[in-house]
């Protein structure tokens, strides 16, 4: 049986669905740009152009004065215990959400929990933030509230699908050799997940602590506010010092996150 040249197909030639999808996306940019109607020739020009440098140049010195630096070294400690304080209590809150959004105790308590996260999950942090300030004032502890909630949804949902993904089988022979279900959980199932879900909490620790720093804008507290205090006043000597205080807290928890999870992870 012979096959002609045009039957086999060619694994290099091009493909009209990767086609039709790249200019789908080329027209929704152009499209998007239109719409906005963005004057480039005013962006541009060399007013904005000489506008725009001596905003920067404003920044420069920052005020390392040591009255200020050790003011921004509270905020970001202000700021890193609201993430810390808030990733915590979001942990805890998920794993206990987790066990019933897996399906472990029925499918009603499965739709609920889901709910619940779903949820948590889809409001964005700063409105969650605006939302505590005005329930619980101005001040850190709306911060942390607000990161807490959002926290709860995402990682109760990583939570959950890490324990629907595990192998029946460990925590079936513990229960058929007589085990209890508490105790098979805890035995079986439990170990397999509890490396996951701290990597997953150290991820989101990182993600909280510039959320922190954003939060600050809307009043809850850390360097946001301090940021957004001095930037409404023009001191943008005070604003660098603020912003490289965020760059250097940033860089010291990823880095430390990324070592705690290196440990972590399988050999």
């Amino acid at each position: 049986m012979t096959t002609s040249a045009r039957d086999v197909p060619t694994a290099y030639g091009p493909c009209r669905a990767c086609l039709a999808l790249a200019l789908a996306l080329v027209a929704a940019v152009v499209a998007s740009f239109a719409y906005l109607a963005v004057d480039w020739g005013q962006l541009f020009s060399g007013e904005s152009m000489r506008l725009m440098v001596k905003f920067v140049r404003e920044f420069f010195p920052p005020d390392l004065s040591p009255a200020f630096v050790a003011k921004a070294a509270w905020g970001a400690l202000q700021t890193l215990a609201v993430a810390t304080i808030g990733t915590l209590l979001a942990a805890l809150a998920a794993s206990a959400l987790a066990l019933p959004a897996a399906g472990r105790f029925g499918l009603a308590a499965r739709l609920a929990a889901r709910l619940v996260l779903n949820v948590l999950r889809s409001v964005p942090e700063l409105v969650w933030a605006a939302l505590m300030v005005i329930a619980a004032g101005l001040g850190p502890f709306a911060g942390t509230l607000a990161l807490a909630l959002h926290t709860t949804g995402v990682l109760g949902r990583l939570y959950a699908e890490s324990l629907e993904n595990l192998p029946p089988a460990p925590e079936r022979s513990l229960r058929e050799a007589g085990s209890g279900a508490v105790a098979a959980f805890a035995y079986a199932a439990l170990p397999l997940v509890t490396a996951q879900g701290v990597a997953y909490a150290l991820y989101r620790l990182e993600m909280n602590i510039r959320m922190a720093a954003v939060l600050g804008f809307v009043g809850a507290g850390g360097l946001g506010q301090m940021l957004y205090f001095h930037l409404s006043i023009f001191q943008q000597a005070q604003a660098a010092t603020l912003l490289i205080a965020m760059f250097v807290l940033v860089f010291a928890v990823d880095w430390l996150s990324a070592a705690v999870r290196a440990r972590l992870a399988p050999a």
